[in-house]
């Protein structure tokens, strides 16, 4: 097998650069895999890219197979597809998502890379990983058939929970963002759009997933009486204020948390990280998903690219990074 690859490395905050590596031969138990498609998971690396993420958070923060540290030299990402050239018969050939950083070529056990169903494009399949974390919210948020919810923030994130939300019966879904043009993603993904000020109230559930603090003081206006926010930001070293004085008491509102890195509570005893990952892949198989592709770039174009985005130059929700042979 081909020993040699190149990898993206942030090299210091706001600079990024492509550099060659060295890949294991494959031990037993382990896939060589090669490259296809990966993405930008645009809030958290454009954080990593700007140096955002707080010295308390270094440790929680990594990803699965991080090399290097934080704030930089760090190798960093976890939207991966590529297809398996050395392993285990069951998996030889076969397209596969991982949670490796932004890489031509990897070794990783083979339990760490998930199938991708045969009717999921490997295209498409870079938005496991977003996907799966709006899996984990929902079962966080548990919805009820026929609840008024919002999401508020129609980045990745929060149009994948609403692409995923479109699905439940008789459920009203608005899609809230300061963006008006982000309704032509809405409506592809059949949901309702609004801007802040026209965003219809009395939610049962409004997910938060800005990372702003005027999202989440607007999302808690949504709110009806005994509505929960489900905030999906992360706002990395930023302090955030929100509004818990007026009617939050009186109306008991909740503000509760949802993070991928942990199985939501009400399926932690029933699911694994591995079944969560492999339902987020089966979903992928609905096109509707596509629209959340909006910018496509080469391997090589990553350290202009990078910089772009995280200046907020760039109005994509995901970026997919088109691979080449080497």
């Amino acid at each position: 097998m081909d020993h040699s690859a190149r990898a993206f490395w942030l090299r210091a905050p706001g600079v990024g650069e492509i550099r060659p590596v060295a890949v294991p031969e494959p031990g037993p138990g382990e896939v060589a895999v090669r490259t296809l498609y990966s993405g930008v998971s645009r809030g958290t690396e454009t954080l990593v890219f700007s140096g955002g993420v707080p010295e308390s958070q270094f440790a929680a923060m990594r990803a699965p197979f991080q090399d290097g540290e934080f704030p930089g030299p760090v190798k960093y990402g976890y939207l991966n597809v590529g297809v398996v050239e050395h392993g285990p018969p069951a998996l030889l050939g076969r397209t596969v998502f991982c949670l490796y950083p932004h890489q031509t070529r990897y070794v990783v056990p083979a339990t760490a890379v998930t199938p991708v169903p045969d009717d999921v494009p490997p295209a498409r399949a870079v938005l496991a990983g977003t996907v799966e974390t709006a899996v984990n919210a929902l079962w966080d948020a548990a919805p009820l058939v026929g609840d008024r919810i919002a999401v508020v923030g129609a980045g990745m994130v929060g149009c994948s929970v609403a692409a995923v939300l479109a699905r439940f019966p008789g459920v009203r879904v608005e899609l809230v963002d300061v963006e008006p043009a982000r309704a032509v993603v809405a409506e592809a993904l059949g949901v309702g759009f609004a801007t802040p000020e026209q965003a219809a109230g009395e939610c049962d559930l409004v997910v938060h997933a800005s990372a702003t603090e005027a999202g989440l003081a607007h999302s808690l206006g949504l709110l009806g009486y005994e509505g929960a926010v489900i905030e999906l930001s992360w706002y990395g070293d930023r302090p955030v204020s929100a509004p818990l004085g007026e009617n939050f008491h009186s109306r008991r509102l909740a503000i509760r948390s949802s993070q991928v890195g942990g199985l939501a509570p009400a399926r932690r005893a029933r699911r694994s990280a591995t079944e969560r990952m492999a339902l987020a892949l089966r979903l992928l198989a609905d096109p509707v998903f596509d629209a959340l592709i909006t910018e496509e770039s080469r391997f090589e174009d990553l350290p202009r690219l990078l910089p772009r985005l995280a200046a907020g130059q760039a109005p994509a929700l995901c970026v997919r990074v088109r691979y080449g042979q080497g």
